[in-house]
């Protein structure tokens, strides 16, 4: 017999028999590694979160969340609206959102502020501690826009509009301008009281605002492995 030859196909057959090994290992334990959690995505509004004269599932949270699904992505998108809220309400609720541990919160707030003629000074001061406590409790903040109504003249609508970007800068966390854009004053795309949107006005809120979270949603994987843990 040809020892060389008889032992090199004894280790080929170990060889072999380890590599299958291995892959069945491999198989195995991706079989029983615990899925990802989902990033948590909290939305804390108003009655345009809530879903306002919609069904629970046409509301601007639902129909986000289903539409990160069908880009992959594994978020949950939590409605924290509650009709009528000014950004004082926002203030708040804070507590009971956070009980939610969102890793994320989109603001929208203000437009109540606005339709009551709030000062925007207040709304802009209850927007800031709304910002400073999310951002200390190491939650990643996004800012959602809104604008006065133009009825309220130019000045007040100057400087309730300038809230937003102010604040943004301040903090420099993502803006997205205006909740309402490409819906507002559309009675297409709005319910008869012309202030909420309809469930075709809600798809069209989404689908201009899905790139602004896709594209925010990969900065903040890209750089979640350097956050400090949340409490």
């Amino acid at each position: 017999m040809d020892l060389a030859k008889g032992y090199g196909r004894f280790a080929a057959a170990v060889n072999s028999l380890v590599a299958i090994t291995l892959v069945g290992l491999s198989a195995v334990q991706a079989q029983s590694a615990p899925p990802a959690e989902p990033t948590r995505i909290a939305m804390l509004g108003d009655s345009l979160t809530a879903g306002y004269g919609v069904a629970p599932e046409q509301a601007i949270p639902a129909r986000l969340q289903q539409a990160l699904a069908a880009e992959g992505r594994n978020v949950t998108v939590l409605n924290h609206g509650v009709s009528g809220d000014t950004s004082a309400g926002g203030v708040d609720r804070l507590d009971w959102m956070l009980g939610d541990k969102p890793d994320i919160v989109m603001v929208e707030l203000g437009a109540n502020d606005a339709l009551r003629g709030i000062d925007p000074a207040v709304t802009e001061r209850n927007l800031d501690t709304i910002v400073s406590r999310l951002k200390r409790a190491k939650v990643a903040v996004w800012l959602i826009g809104m604008m006065a109504p133009r009825n309220l003249g130019p000045e007040y609508a100057a400087a309730f509009d300038g809230i937003y970007k102010e604040l943004a800068d301040k903090y420099r966390i993502p803006l997205y301008p205006f909740i309402l854009d490409g819906v507002a004053q559309d009675p297409a795309l709005n319910q008869p009281d012309g202030l909420h949107p309809n469930p075709q006005g809600v798809d069209v809120i989404v689908r201009r605002l899905l790139p602004f979270v896709s594209k925010n949603l990969d900065d903040y994987h890209a750089t979640s492995v350097h956050r400090a843990s949340r409490p």
